[in-house]
């Protein structure tokens, strides 16, 4: 147990920062809002991990390796800390893989399990094998988390209705907000007032930076200042650089690189629109979940571009809160950015709308209570049953 004597719900996720992402904002977050000595988290090591787990109000245990398996040795270090904290509940912040370490868990003494699943999940609910794989997780949950509609429409197949319950993120809007340090950031970059358009995600082939890289030409003949922002880091960074480079676009296009946590309201709050025109790629594979990113935006009053792919959508109110484009299509891209910026009027009142949006439908709060209720173990007499 924690020093003040309480049961901790124990989270295993390999998704947790320092390591960047969407889904590691999702599971801290979720963490953070339980009370103090009510969690503990147990995390792969990340550069920067004993610094950032010192400011923790609660326990961060890591593995000694970046990336957590469904193996033997992460099932006893899982056990371990079950019966160490006198833990009843676990929360597993993917469903896959780390949920096949249910049963061990259970055996160690949790009672209740809850797993959270978000694109990947999705997208293993159409492949036979994987989706296999992922009814034999689900088997040992008591509930399982979706994002929205479109992820709850994948797992249903896979997953009893009566264990799928929607958790979707939240945004902090005291922190993702306008005037959170934009004005400092264009200084140091020294790009003024030129128009922005911001896109905040790691650099991989899903999220669309090479089509928002491919179409600026076409943006910069109707808006010749603009500058394109692309924030974060990823195996995609040498791609981009080399095809920014071969298009002679490095006086308009900036690539920051991975960024600290903490300074990405900043970089939102820098630009004047945000895009990420995300597609799906690799068959339905590789899948959007949803996209914080958009909430985040909105909720600094910037108008959205998002792609189509998987649970993007959903993030999107289209024609209020921002626009949805086909991110495989330079052509509707540029087309859609270039109606924002040469229309500052109709992009601020869509920003508006989406942190009033944000503000009354992904609060935080609302997610935060949700999440407490799942955590609830059954009565003494209650029995989990898996199904077949």
């Amino acid at each position: 147990m924690t020093a003040q004597g309480a049961v901790p719900t124990l989270i295993v996720t390999n998704d947790f920062p320092p390591r960047p992402g969407g889904i590691q904002a999702f599971v801290h977050a979720l963490a953070t809002r339980l009370p103090p000595g009510a969690v503990v988290v147990y995390a792969p090591r990340w550069p920067g991990c004993e610094e950032f787990d010192r400011r923790q109000a609660y326990p961060v245990v890591r593995h000694p390796t970046s990336l957590m398996l469904p193996l033997p040795a992460v099932a006893r270090r899982a056990a371990d800390l079950v019966r160490r904290y006198g833990t009843e509940t676990v929360v597993f912040g993917a469903a896959a893989p780390l949920g096949l370490l249910a049963p061990a868990l259970r055996a160690a003494g949790a009672r209740r399990v809850v797993m959270l699943t978000h694109g990947h999940e999705a997208a293993w609910a159409g492949v036979p094998p994987a989706r296999a794989l992922l009814r034999r997780i689900g088997a040992h949950a008591d509930a399982v988390t979706y994002l929205g509609e479109y992820t709850r429409e994948r797992l249903a197949g896979v997953i009893p209705q009566d264990r799928l319950v929607r958790l979707a993120p939240g945004v902090d809007t005291t922190v993702f907000r306008p005037g959170a340090g934009g004005a400092a950031i264009r200084r140091s970059l020294g790009i003024g007032d030129r128009p922005v358009v911001v896109c905040v995600s790691r650099l991989v082939p899903r999220k669309g930076q090479d089509t928002l890289v491919r179409c600026w030409p076409s943006v910069l003949r109707a808006v010749p200042d603009a500058v394109l922002l692309l924030v974060g880091g990823g195996p995609y960074r040498r791609a981009l650089e080399r095809r920014i480079a071969a298009g002679s676009l490095t006086g308009s296009i900036i690539v920051t690189g991975s960024v600290p946590w903490s300074s990405l309201p900043a970089y939102y709050d820098a630009g004047d629109v945000f895009a990420m025109p995300c597609r799906t790629r690799l068959r339905g594979l590789d899948v959007e979940g949803l996209g914080i990113v958009y909430l985040e935006a909105s909720a600094t009053a910037l108008p959205v571009v998002a792609g189509t792919s998987g649970g993007a959508p959903d993030a999107v109110l289209p024609g209020e809160t921002g626009l949805l484009v086909d991110g495989t299509d330079p052509d509707a891209v540029a087309t859609t950015l270039i109606t924002l910026l040469t229309d500052p009027a109709k992009s601020r009142a869509m920003g508006q709308r989406g942190r009033a949006w944000i503000t009354s439908q992904w609060h935080w709060d609302q997610t935060a209570t949700h999440f407490t209720t799942l955590l609830t173990p059954p009565g003494p007499t209650t029995a989990h049953s898996a199904f077949p």
